[in-house]
């Protein structure tokens, strides 16, 4: 590989013939502001916040498209750089709705961060005319408020080249610049998946999931309501970012005392039906192979992947498993087995869950995610909207003792832990997949080849006499070509894992926001997962059908795996969508 040699403010700089300005001044611990560049994604050179002065030059260039070249001279803190982003931050703050005292972005905003480091205050001195913008609430899960918006085109970008929706885009052109769906369509009308990755994409309050946590105030305060809290597996992975805790820190004790302190009746692991998803998940691939059922099978745990399989591969829902998400699961059983156990009234149970998804939100509200018209979870909140009721609470997160989940539905396996990372839910299946058809207590734990970030990751294991062919991958881009692949008949599979959000749950649409700096330099996802396979590795029960909550379940009131009681409370099914349609 051809190296060059440059200098940047002075210091001497080698990179690879072919790096950009900003990946140089980055290799010497350099920091160049962005608001547009998201690495690998969005490098399109549209803010100017990175320009830099090149000797040479009579211009400014911008450092996040510029190349190096041999011998370049490069100074990123002149004062004429500085001028210049400073007018770029006053022509932004423009046309921008500053209201950030109430903004849910506040102190987490980018351009704020920006205006703070730059001495930009909020009288801008080009104030004047405002682009029209409105506010589209009108999915499910996400609120669009364009007078924040900074046309950073970072939305547009991980909705095209990430997650192939594709479903917003820039809308019209000069003064009247802004994002939308085609003809300015609602976001409910048109074909988006609810992944909510736009939302972790943009660096200001333009995007931003639905708060629903004014409901689960309400119940907490109604004494008819037994109020039932479940977290899912990545929460405690990523909710101490949310109080400045260092990247992956496992905060599971905390978040349970926290649970508690906001006054929640129950406080249970939705670890505990990603067992029992695993179990019934597992007995639905056993049953496939050896009926001549339809293969391959694919996951349904996530809700972004079945939005977009429905809308965009209809062809495919038959290879959906049956099975409901754990999400979905845990409400369904809390309002069947734990209600009668308790004498209550399931209508009497209000079930919150903790997600990392905003899609969660669009799934909990499905008609098929109930029994006997009573919806399985009554409200999906992301991990930010609990971070933000801690606060409001007025809880010290960092200071609290470490607790744990109540019993029955707090016991779960390492198996169960792990669903939260990419190619998880490949390796919990596979552990019970492996005994069961082999029947030896003793096979393997750890199938550590579905692990890590890679696009698709594909593997044949001999389980016994037989032998499978799986594949793993996350980010609906990825998904697509695998899809495709099969459709071309190139791949023959027997189980897909797909995760809508890259690198799985840890990386979802609700998880903690993290600036463009942290995600251009820091592998969020790797991070975030290490914290699971630690836990999981540490577990004395690693496989799902080992749990003895489990065990106890189906022996008194679900029968056995797949059972017709099992598939009346824990499976659903799915259908075609149209490609031009929304929810």
């Amino acid at each position: 590989m051809k190296m060059v040699n440059l200098t940047i403010n002075g210091m001497k700089v080698t990179v690879p013939e072919g790096s950009t300005i900003l990946q140089a001044a980055r290799e010497a611990n350099i920091d160049i502001p962005t608001l547009c560049y998201l690495k690998d994604i969005n490098e399109i050179g549209a803010c100017r916040m990175c320009v830099v002065e090149i000797k040479g030059s009579p211009k400014l260039n911008a450092a996040c498209v510029f190349p190096v070249a041999e011998g370049m001279e490069v100074i990123t803190n002149s004062r004429r750089v500085f001028d210049a982003r400073k007018i770029n931050l006053q022509l932004l703050l423009s046309n921008h709705r500053r209201e950030c005292l109430s903004c849910v972005r506040s102190g987490s905003c980018e351009l704020q961060k920006l205006c703070r480091d730059y001495g930009v205050d909020d009288e801008s001195i080009f104030d004047g005319l405002k682009t029209p913008s409105s506010i589209d609430d009108s999915a499910t899960h996400m609120i669009r408020d364009n007078s924040k918006c900074i046309l950073c085109r970072r939305c547009t970008a991980v909705c095209d080249h990430i997650q192939d929706a594709a479903v917003i885009g820039v809308n019209k052109r000069g003064f009247d610049t802004h994002i939308g769906s085609a003809f300015d369509a609602p976001l409910s009308t048109v074909a988006c998946v609810s992944c909510g990755q736009c939302i972790v994409a943009c660096p200001t309050g333009a995007l931003q999931e639905k708060d629903d946590t004014d409901k689960v105030w309400a119940a907490l305060s109604d004494p008819e309501k037994r109020v039932v809290v479940q977290t899912a597996p990545s929460i405690r992975a990523t909710l101490g970012e949310c109080f400045n805790m260092p990247i992956g820190t496992n905060v599971e004790g905390k978040m349970v005392a926290a649970l508690r302190r906001l006054g929640f009746d129950d406080v249970f692991d939705t670890d505990l039906s990603a067992d029992l998803t695993i179990v019934e998940e597992a007995n639905e691939l056993v049953e496939r192979i050896k009926t001549g059922g339809t293969l391959p099978l694919i996951t349904s745990c996530s809700p972004g992947w079945i939005n977009y399989c429905e809308h965009y591969y209809p062809e495919f829902i038959d290879n959906l498993s049956t099975c409901k998400s754990p999400q979905q699961m845990f409400g369904a059983l809390t309002k069947s087995w734990y209600a009668e156990k308790l004498g209550i009234d399931p209508k009497n149970i209000f079930m919150v869950s903790i997600m990392p998804c905003t899609a969660k939100k669009y799934e909990c509200k499905r008609e098929e995610q109930s029994v006997n018209g009573v919806p399985d979870v009554d409200v999906a909140l992301t991990t930010r909207e609990l971070g933000r009721m801690i606060e409001r609470a007025g809880i010290d997160f960092a200071n609290l003792p470490d607790e744990k989940f109540d019993d029955p539905l707090g016991i779960s396996t390492g198996a169960a832990v792990i669903f939260g990372a990419t190619g998880g839910v490949m390796e919990a299946a596979l552990r019970t997949a492996a005994e069961w058809i082999t029947g030896d207590p003793n096979a393997p734990v750890e199938f550590t080849d579905v692990r890590g970030t890679d696009a698709v990751k594909e593997r044949t294991y001999k389980v016994g006499d037989l032998t499978l062919n799986v594949a793993v991958t996350s980010g609906l881009k990825n998904a697509k070509e695998v899809l495709e692949s099969i459709k071309r008949g190139e791949k023959n599979y027997h189980f897909i894992e797909v995760m809508a959000c890259p690198g799985g749950c840890v990386n979802g649409g609700g998880q903690p926001l993290q600036p463009a700096s942290v995600r251009n330099n820091v592998d969020l996802k790797a991070m975030r997962a290490k914290a699971l396979y630690s836990q999981d590795s540490d577990m004395a029960m690693r496989k799902s059908h080992d749990n003895p909550i489990l065990k106890e379940i189906y022996d008194s009131y679900l029968e056995k795996p797949g059972s017709h009681k099992a598939h009346e409370l824990l499976h659903t099914h799915y259908t075609q969508k149209s490609r031009f349609s929304g929810e």
